[in-house]
């Protein structure tokens, strides 16, 4: 990499450990800048796993606060997630790499479909909510065991926008603070993109010059993000998002 590549690729890192602190979605950022200075998509996903893992830790650490009180639910939930991201890491080192790269374009358009319609599903989540009474099991049931266990195979696979789809998940089945789901969420997607890049570490190609740049950035973002997440809008966070996503399909669908 040039001294260019490896600024926006450090420079990514920490957008995407802000944005996944924050909203998730931060894939979107690192991977297609990975896959513009030319690596290969197997290589730049693997590697991007590996590098934000230090962010997801830094931004669940950011939330500690809001994960007080929660520790039977992360517990519960964990497990459910820790399954999903093996899972989903040994599906991507089996399937062939054109079949990678034939799904991903398609990943990718649903994330960023979840990511624009988030504001106004988590608006019908909430009425959905306080039509049910709080009537909500406390770890949300077997279904939502259910639900993060595919969100984790999801993750582990490939994870962009899977903070978004936890979000969305938890929001549905338990009754709790959107800030306190948000750390939950945090914790569920560190588990995931965790596993994932120790069995990555083991068996994959990786580029260890990626994976130190997306780490130190991711750190860096991880805490700021958790510093401005109660406050910060996340409209233009979506819109450079959906910007970036959309060249990262274009390119694939190119390829």
């Amino acid at each position: 990499m040039t001294w260019l590549e490896q600024l926006a690729v450090f420079g990514a890192g920490i957008a995407a450990g802000g944005i996944n602190t924050i909203v998730g979605s931060g894939t979107l950022i690192t991977f297609p800048v990975l896959l513009a200075i030319g690596y290969p998509p197997v290589t730049a996903n693997v590697s991007n796993t590996i590098g934000l893992v230090p962010g997801s830790l830094s931004g669940a650490i950011g939330y500690r606060r809001e994960l007080a009180g929660q520790r039977s639910r992360l517990i519960r939930l964990g497990i459910a997630s820790v399954l999903g991201g093996i899972t989903g890491a040994v599906l991507l080192l089996t399937l062939p790499a054109g079949a990678f790269k034939a799904i991903v374009p398609a990943l990718i358009i649903v994330a960023l479909v979840l990511v624009v319609v988030q504001p106004a599903l988590s608006r019908r989540l909430q009425a959905r909510r306080a039509g049910n009474g709080g009537g909500v099991p406390a770890h949300g049931g077997p279904v939502l065991f259910g639900a993060v266990y595919a969100t984790g195979i999801y993750g582990g696979y490939f994870g962009a926008a899977q903070g978004v789809i936890l979000l969305a998940l938890l929001g549905v089945f338990v009754a709790e603070d959107i800030q306190r789901l948000n750390g939950v969420k945090n914790v569920l997607a560190m588990l995931v993109n965790g596993v994932a890049a120790i069995l990555f570490m083991i068996v994959a190609d990786v580029s260890w010059a990626v994976v130190a740049l997306i780490a130190v950035g991711s750190i860096i973002g991880g805490q700021l993000g958790a510093k401005i997440g109660r406050s910060l809008s996340p409209t233009v966070l979506r819109a450079v998002i959906v910007v970036v996503g959309t060249i990262a399909v274009v390119r694939l669908l190119a390829a």
